[in-house]
């Protein structure tokens, strides 16, 4: 039995498992993956108060997992397949073993959006700019989203890559100003406004990408059997196994403590109903929860099960 049982290793998870420890919870964090979620795969964690220079998502990741593990929180890589939430004590079952808590913090985020066209599945598409991008030096690569995300990660392929294309849906780039100047300094970035890519062709892996001009329909199909393809088309949250609780757009919605509407149950990060889904404002949330959850249970005892 645990004082609090948090779903998801990012930094709205890790936050609320050190304030939880803090208070003399007995607390079990389940991941997946790897400390860091989404966040631990990006090339640079940038405006997050007193960030390291050149912090990598690798490194921001890392500290993460040594501060969780110093305050004593336990850290199980386990892919949770079920959850009942309802009722005074919750379970989580996990692929190896079944959990009971007190509270619950649901703060598994979410994943990459599908494009949902032919040939996304083959080889050099939906790459990992810091993992696969030094792969593809000397080449064309292509980042598909115009948004904060995807052209910072643009802008790290910058370095590497012979040129990058910036593909995005609206006629200029969405991303905020400082990324803006940053691509606009960088000789060989391109900008391919309002279009999508459509189809991907090849036998293994891409040759042939088709991109639709959203304007006029035009399609351009370029065939480069070199190429690399990163997409950043947004997130999906992780939800589908809460189905006890009252979504909003597939995200939950909380109080002002993180609260659902199941009592014992939180949310935190990404995965909650939100205006603005930075590490600063999960961290936040997880702090929020960590501490509430705390409040509304009592220290299990050492020599408890």
């Amino acid at each position: 039995m645990y004082d609090m049982i948090i779903i998801g290793a990012g930094p709205a998870g890790i936050s609320a498992a050190i304030y939880g420890k803090s208070r003399g919870r007995k607390v079990l964090v389940l991941e997946k993956n790897q400390v860091g979620g989404l966040i631990g795969a990006v090339s640079t964690v940038t405006h997050y108060t007193a960030v390291m220079k050149e912090e990598s998502g690798r490194t921001f990741a890392g500290r993460m997992k040594e501060q969780a593990l110093s305050a004593g929180a336990e850290i199980r890589y386990e892919r949770v397949t079920e959850v009942k939430l309802a009722g005074e004590i919750k379970r989580v079952v996990t692929e190896k073993e079944g959990y009971e808590g007190k509270t619950v913090i649901l703060a598994n985020g979410g994943s990459g959006r599908m494009l949902g066209i032919p040939g996304e599945h083959l080889k050099g598409i939906r790459l990992n700019a810091p993992k696969d991008g030094p792969a593809y030096k000397g080449k064309n690569l292509y980042v598909i989203g115009g948004a904060d995300g995807a052209v910072k990660e643009a802008i790290y392929l910058a370095g590497i890559a012979k040129t990058v294309t910036i593909v995005c849906l609206e006629d200029e780039l969405a991303c905020i100003q400082e990324f803006r100047d940053k691509a606009a300094a960088c000789q060989n970035i391109e900008i391919m406004p309002h279009a999508s890519l459509t189809a991907v062709y090849g036998k293994e892996r891409a040759e042939e990408l088709e991109f639709t001009d959203n304007r006029t329909g035009e399609k351009r199909v370029v065939k480069d059997a070199e190429c690399g393809v990163f997409v950043y088309a947004g997130i999906v949250p992780d939800t589908r196994m809460y189905t006890e609780l009252r979504l909003e757009g597939g995200y939950i919605p909380v109080d002002e403590w993180m609260q659902t509407e199941i009592p014992g149950v939180f949310a935190a990060g990404d995965i909650c109903v939100k205006k603005i889904r930075q590490v600063a404002t999960a961290v936040a949330d997880g702090a929020i929860a960590g501490i509430r959850a705390a409040e509304v249970t009592r220290p299990i005892t050492q020599d408890a099960s």
